[in-house]
């Protein structure tokens, strides 16, 4: 069975922050990619994106001019021609919605080689569920990838139920030939990443919302007390404050119990539309 630490074509399905990242990792290691994406702008933009990535790597002499050429030209968007019948793996990294990620794996599933790997950069949605949609649970890993994806390191492997050994074992080798350094762990809510790190930002809200600090002071305490790179309050807005809000709901709901019960202040900003960088503004705001 071809392993996906060969290389072989890839398939990225979702253009957004994460997937256009996801696409330039993966195009950088000298694979060909496919990006898709249903909304056509979408794509446009993810292309965007990717362009501008790379010319920030050759303006500070990470790579030259030719590599960022030569990863450019890596990634299609265009289906027709390109060899899905050769592809090794599948990242999927639409937004959070579970039904909508079970009816791109199940796109996936048909399309792709019976060995092919179907990954999930989900953060928080079970990785077991997800599988079960498709004819190869075996053959399903979660993928969660850090953002912003070409800086971070950080890959969490997350095996389900029904993930075969030597699905991980391909998994991590894969990870590692990006440059990325992977870390297995359980399909439980949250995994390890967000299990952590979204109740410390909850808090942070919780925080806010009873007027114990203001956000520039929450942000440095933990900057400079607990030596943090970003406060939580800006680190939520990196991440999306929907996002945010959508994983605490699912570890509210995968634990039942209150400790994660979502901080009002959340659903009102969500509720505002201000979701953070992407929208201009969240408990920060961007011009």
């Amino acid at each position: 069975m071809p392993t996906a630490t060969a290389t072989r074509p890839v398939v990225v399905a979702g253009a957004g922050t994460m997937g256009s990242g996801i696409a330039q990792v993966f195009a950088a290691s000298g694979r060909q990619v496919l990006l898709v994406d249903s909304v056509e702008t979408a794509l446009k933009k993810g292309l965007g994106v990717i362009e501008k990535s790379l010319g920030r790597l050759v303006d500070k002499g990470t790579i030259d001019s030719k590599a960022r050429e030569e990863t450019l030209r890596r990634i299609s968007v265009q289906e027709a021609g390109f060899p899905l019948a050769e592809c090794a793996i599948a990242v999927e990294a639409v937004p959070e919605r579970l039904d909508l990620k079970k009816s791109v794996f199940q796109m996936l599933d048909q399309k792709l080689p019976p060995g092919a790997i179907l990954a999930t950069n989900t953060s928080s949605i079970s990785v077991t569920e997800l599988a079960a949609a498709t004819r190869r649970p075996a053959r399903f890993v979660g993928m969660h990838f850090m953002n912003p994806v070409p800086i971070m390191q950080l890959v969490e492997i997350v095996r389900g139920l029904e993930t075969s050994d030597e699905t991980v074992a391909e998994t991590v080798d894969l990870a590692r030939a990006l440059g990325k350094v992977p870390v297995v762990v359980a399909d439980r809510p949250g995994f390890v990443s967000n299990r952590v790190l979204m109740p410390m930002i909850n808090e942070a809200a919780f925080t806010l919302m009873e007027g114990v600090a203001d956000r520039e002071a929450i942000d440095t305490v933990m900057k400079l007390g607990m030596n943090h790179p970003m406060g939580p309050l800006a680190l939520a807005d990196l991440i999306g404050i929907d996002v945010c809000l959508d994983i605490m709901e699912v570890l509210h709901r995968g634990f039942g119990d209150s400790k994660y019960r979502a901080c009002p202040l959340l659903r009102q900003m969500v509720a505002a539309g201000r979701l953070g960088r992407k929208s201009g503004r969240g408990f920060y705001e961007y011009p």
